[in-house]
């Protein structure tokens, strides 16, 4: 016996498939955006981060030993005047970080942190980037350097 389309019981099992997958696409793609627009904010802290390590690295490496420069030639990082400049630095730009000298060299780390925008609703409030950044002190004409 042949049953036409007309005569066959309409079964509901399937009623409601549509908004359940409706709601895990959604939430797939809320958390695609947050990925992006949070990860963009982590990518700008870490830019951030880093501009700020290098500029003060370059103030510190600035400062130059000057009884050593006249005394015997040494031309050297001052070991008191540079973090001192580093840190002036990071202050007028609104950061804080960690200053160590080395010979001719000043190591700045800057951390910054920014605030999220949509994945702070599964709990995550803040992206933190930390950068660091190692100037030189050169004298005169240097062949051969990076």
């Amino acid at each position: 016996m042949i049953e036409d389309a007309e005569s066959r019981p309409v079964v509901d099992d399937e009623r409601g498939s549509i908004t359940v997958f409706t709601a895990v696409i959604a939430f797939a793609l809320l958390l695609c955006a947050g990925l992006m627009v949070d990860g963009g904010a982590k990518i700008r802290a870490f830019r951030e981060a880093y501009a700020a390590a290098e500029e003060a690295a370059r103030a510190g490496a600035g400062q130059m030993d000057t009884a050593r420069a006249y005394a015997g030639g040494r031309f050297e990082v001052d070991t008191t005047q540079a973090p001192a400049a580093a840190r002036a630095y990071l202050s007028a730009a609104g950061h804080t970080g960690t200053v160590s000298t080395t010979g001719n060299q000043v190591r700045v780390t800057v951390t910054v942190s920014r605030p999220t925008f949509l994945i702070s609703l599964i709990g995550i409030d803040t992206v933190t980037a930390t950068a660091t950044a190692t100037a030189r002190m050169f004298h005169g004409i240097e062949q051969g350097q990076p």
